[in-house]
């Protein structure tokens, strides 16, 4: 495994980190719990190091299970990723969709970041992982309810009491980046990258370059469709919200599928899988820090973390690169 510093911390995170959102089950159609921990297992000991989950993933499960997931791991040697910002317990803040839990029962989310709220949710998390510090605490969502610094200095006050290292957002553009590095020092932004989704680099990413600011990329593989296993007609189970996600409408997966036929090639050389190759380029490119990959079971982890093996060099890259144009992407 690669490892990566974080900013200007001296966090260091595994390159392939495991992303626990559909080991929550929650908009995932599902999950089975002894399969999750055996994925998040089976990725440690491949050099995983890092996990990255949140309270809203499952409504606590996908938490519970890393926490299930990690006892008897030393804690030094885990990087613990979370989240705070989005409540299903509390209708406050900004309204953000309706849902359901794993339980088929209706949930409405808010997005909310009050000072008062993110200081409960911590110790919430603390307790469903186990564990007595989180290493990166983020913000989920924008809460436009609630001021920056107000947020920021929630967390700064968590930092002072050791139960955080340090602090990152998610789906931040740079203004608010900005913003909330004038209340504390934001290490990382984690957003969501693809091959087929790049619209963060425009502004986003260079933002994060200039201001040494590390990129979690989300989604890198566009939540299953860049494996090459989903064919045009697939039938998604019940509550699995990629059903009404645009990159899954019959011709953007003829699309895909055409341009993952046309790299195909390079990573049949390469003894590699397209995920692979996939996750591979993800990282190598400008900006983007580490690839946050979901697993259901350890089979599917332990490729993930194998695509660290995967070596390309620039003609690779700008092969793939070309290939990606010519596709329309």
């Amino acid at each position: 495994m690669e490892y990566r510093k974080i900013g200007k911390s001296d966090l260091e995170l595994s390159v392939i980190t495991f992303g626990a959102w559909a080991a929550g089950g929650w908009m995932w159609g599902s999950t089975d719990r002894n399969d999750a921990i055996n994925a998040i297992k089976a990725s440690y000991d491949l050099g995983v190091t890092s996990i990255d989950t949140a309270p809203i993933y499952g409504q606590g499960d996908s938490e519970q299970i890393v926490g299930d997931a990690i006892k008897g791991i030393s804690r030094d040697k885990l990087q613990i990723v979370t989240k705070f910002g989005m409540r299903w317990d509390l209708a406050k803040g900004d309204f953000g969709f309706k849902s359901k839990n794993n339980e088929g029962k209706d949930i409405d989310i808010y997005k909310y970041a009050g000072k008062e709220s993110i200081i409960y949710e911590c110790e919430q998390s603390l307790k469903r992982l186990g564990t007595d510090y989180i290493d990166l605490y983020q913000i989920h969502w924008p809460d436009v309810t609630t001021p920056i610094s107000e947020t920021f200095e929630a967390v700064s006050r968590l930092m002072e009491q050791g139960k955080v290292r340090y602090a990152g957002v998610c789906n931040y553009n740079a203004a608010q980046l900005k913003e909330a590095d004038q209340t504390l020092e934001i290490i990382s932004n984690q957003i969501p990258f693809s091959m087929v989704n790049r619209g963060v680099e425009d502004e986003t990413v260079p933002y994060c370059i200039e201001n040494n600011k590390s990129v979690l990329a989300y989604s890198p593989m566009e939540r299953g469709l860049l494996t090459g296993k989903i064919t045009p007609g697939y039938q998604f189970e019940e509550g699995d919200h990629r059903k009404d996600v645009k990159f899954f409408t019959d011709e953007n997966i003829e699309k895909t599928n055409a341009f993952l036929n046309k790299i195909k090639p390079l990573a049949d050389e390469k003894n590699a899988s397209l995920s692979q190759l996939v996750l591979r380029w993800t990282v190598e490119r400008p900006g983007i820090t580490i690839a946050l990959v979901g697993a259901r079971n350890a089979k599917q982890s332990v490729q993930n973390a194998e695509a660290i093996n995967v070596k390309l060099s620039a003609d690779e890259i700008q092969l793939i690169n070309t290939e990606l144009k010519s596709a329309g992407f």
